[in-house]
């Protein structure tokens, strides 16, 4: 009858709990940068040497293989299991919920722009957790030579900055966390409506997740790259010494000393890396909702 079909539709697509968002992205984060961490190291190399950015993707990779060895594409993975465990599981995780605290109850209510200040929120929520797990993780791929230890970076950097190092590009990392999971999570959620009504394929059908991530990918690169280059420029300063005080010093001095097309630097890479993790945590995430008896985002 009519209310028992209501029920098992209800039902399939029940609300799941915080604790079951955050853990499902965690997982399909952690599995996704294991596969991804070698073009991160690659992208943060070309970002902080005009040397490696000279020679390009092909080039920095051969170059890190040939001097230190192919685990060295690997440098800080263990640090970026943290990361995505604390600040992917809760920006994907969070998303969800914070679109219905801004309002995204119905089709009507769901703009584009409150979609966007749903990923910022989320993102910046996400971003105070991981911090200093990022910091860690792009020190450790920034050090050339034998492959450091999780550990010994952190008592190093404890030694020398205290609490506060863990805490080193705070202000442009959240201000990073906002503009690309903003992007994200909104130009996905857009793009997948778009694919939808091109296609007439259901917005569980893997094809329509695939070509909305991929599609989200590229807009993150063309707005995340100068927070990016920032962020990485602050994270990897010398552990006894401070070349930039804040993200706004930051901006300024690379825009005056190498010019404001140096904060796109490194945008194939970035995006390199973005196409894929983006493709491969959204759909990992949609599959395991789908499975849990959960509806599409």
């Amino acid at each position: 009858n009519t209310n028992g079909r209501q029920t098992v539709i209800a039902t399939a697509a029940m609300q799941p709990s915080l604790l079951q968002q955050v853990g499902m992205a965690g997982t399909a984060a952690v599995i996704t940068v294991t596969f991804i961490h070698p073009i991160d190291v690659i992208k943060t190399r070309i970002q902080i040497s005009s040397e490696y950015g000279a020679l390009g993707m092909g080039g920095t990779a051969k170059k890190i293989v040939g001097a230190e060895g192919m685990s060295a594409l690997w440098k800080g993975v263990n640090a970026a299991w943290l990361r995505e465990s604390s600040y992917t599981s809760l920006r994907l995780g969070l998303y969800e919920p914070c679109k219905v605290a801004f309002g995204c109850t119905t089709p009507e209510s769901t703009t584009f722009l409150k979609k966007f200040a749903a990923g910022s929120a989320a993102g910046a929520l996400g971003s105070l957790a991981g911090n200093p797990f990022d910091v860690l993780k792009t020190k450790m791929m920034a050090t050339e030579g034998a492959v450091p230890s999780i550990s010994g970076t952190a008592k190093d950097l404890f030694k020398n900055q205290g609490v506060q190092g863990f805490y080193r590009g705070i202000d442009s990392n959240i201000a990073r966390a906002m503009v690309l999971n903003g992007t994200k999570m909104a130009c996905y959620d857009q793009a997948k409506g778009v694919v939808v009504d091109v296609t007439g394929l259901s917005k569980s059908s893997l094809l329509v997740q695939f070509l909305s991530a991929a599609s989200a990918g590229f807009f993150m690169t063309c707005t995340v790259s100068p927070f990016d280059m920032i962020r990485t420029r602050l994270m990897n300063q010398p552990a006894d010494a401070k070349i930039y005080s804040n993200a706004a010093d930051c901006l300024m001095k690379i825009v005056k000393n190498e010019g404001p097309l140096t904060l796109w630097r490194g945008f194939i890479p970035i995006w390199s890396r973005f196409a894929p993790t983006t493709t491969i945590q959204l759909v990992i995430f949609e599959q395991l909702r789908g499975l849990m008896g959960m509806k599409s985002l």
